[in-house]
Parts: structure tokens; C-alpha cells; sequence
């Protein structure tokens, strides 16, 4: 088998700005070696006067990327990444508490809302940035009070946006149809990702950075 880690020539340090088990296990199922530090940041008040919701993703990781390079001191490359829920042109955060996590399932029940994901790839020291975004509509299904119930007794929707995981045992028995990237549910669009990497690679190859 073939992992990605085989198709990109990494010759400096990757390090994940983010504390997200889904991520991290997104990221070693390519098969890449990396460091993770957390920013640490107030995303409530990072892009809060950006709109358009792809940009306003966008803005976060790179924010995030930001952070992480003013804790290390070492040359490396730099992900930072964040996704947000919307239904009817409002995001919907991590629940607060069950009473939330309850408020946001009924609300998407029998709807569809979107996730937007962005990237942000950071080179230390030259400071030299690249970013995506990928886009997806999920559809649930009906979902009746005891599934509900059921669900917010597991834990698992009181650190997620949406108040859900799809990657979920039980989350993802709620999701009748998705349009576009699976894994930017998750967390981390892998494809956006992957050839994101390669290009930055590639283009401070030309510049003679790395």
C-alpha cells in the first residue's frame, strides 16, 4: 500500500496547530509524520466581522497557523485548519451543554446544512502561506427524541460543531445523503489537503526556500 507520506517529499517538520483527535487520526492515515501544538486562540473573535463563511474559515486556520509559529523556533511547515456548521445562514458551534447539543439535533433533523472547512499551510520563517476550502451539503434524516436522547448520553456531540460527528458510531446513522467531501465533515478535507501540501512544496522548492 501506498501512503501519501511516500508522494510528498517532506523534509521539514509538519506540525498540526490543533488539538483534534479527528485530525490527528485523519493525518496518520496518510501516513505523514508530524507534531501537533494547540494555538490556543479565541475563535469567537478571529474573522468575526468576515461573512462569507469560506473565508471566514479560511481566516481562522490561518490565524491558528499564526499562533503555532510564534511557539516554535524551529524551521517546519504549519497546518492549521477549522470547520464550522450552518444551517439556514447561522453557525452552529460546539453545544455548551446537553440542552444545547439537543436544541441543534432537532434543528437539523430532516434538513440539510453545510460544513466549511479551510486550510491554511504556513512555512517558518518565511512566513509564505497557502490556503483551501472545500464545501459540503449534508442531509439528515428524521431523527426522533430517543435517538437524540440516546446520542447525548454517549458524550460524543457536546465537542463537535453541529453537536455531531458523521464519523460516529451513532452520529453517523443520522446522515441520508451527502454532496461533496466526506472528510470534510470530519475535520480535515484530505484531497484539499494533500494537494495543497504538494503544491506549497513544490513552490517554495522554485523559490529556493526549501
Amino acid at each position: 500500500m501506498i501512503k501519501s507520506s511516500q508522494l510528498v517529499n517532506l523534509k521539514i517538520p509538519l506540525v498540526l496547530a490543533s488539538s483534534s483527535p479527528r485530525r490527528k487520526k485523519l493525518l496518520e492515515m496518510l501516513g505523514l509524520e508530524f507534531n501537533i501544538i494547540s494555538p490556543n486562540i479565541d475563535e469567537d473573535n478571529v474573522a468575526k466581522d468576515i461573512y462569507d463563511f469560506s473565508l471566514k474559515v479560511t481566516e481562522i486556520a490561518k490565524t491558528k497557523a499564526l499562533k503555532v509559529s510564534e511557539l516554535i523556533g524551529y524551521e517546519a511547515i504549519i497546518l492549521g485548519a477549522d470547520t464550522i456548521v450552518v444551517l439556514d445562514g447561522n453557525i452552529l458551534t460546539k453545544p455548551n451543554d446537553e440542552y444545547e447539543a439537543r436544541v441543534m439535533l432537532k434543528k437539523l433533523s430532516n434538513r440539510t446544512h453545510i460544513v466549511f472547512t479551510g486550510l491554511a499551510l504556513l512555512h517558518k520563517p518565511s512566513m509564505n502561506f497557502k490556503t483551501c476550502f472545500r464545501r459540503t451539503e449534508v442531509s439528515f434524516r428524521q431523527i426522533f427524541d430517543d435517538e437524540i436522547e440516546a446520542y447525548i448520553r454517549s458524550g460524543s456531540p457536546l465537542d463537535k460543531a453541529g453537536a455531531y460527528g458523521i464519523q460516529d458510531d451513532f452520529g453517523a446513522v443520522f446522515v441520508k445523503n451527502i454532496n461533496g467531501c466526506y472528510y470534510n465533515i470530519v475535520g480535515l478535507p484530505l484531497e484539499c489537503f494533500y494537494t495543497s501540501l504538494r503544491n506549497f512544496i513544490n513552490e517554495l522548492e522554485e523559490e529556493g526556500i526549501l
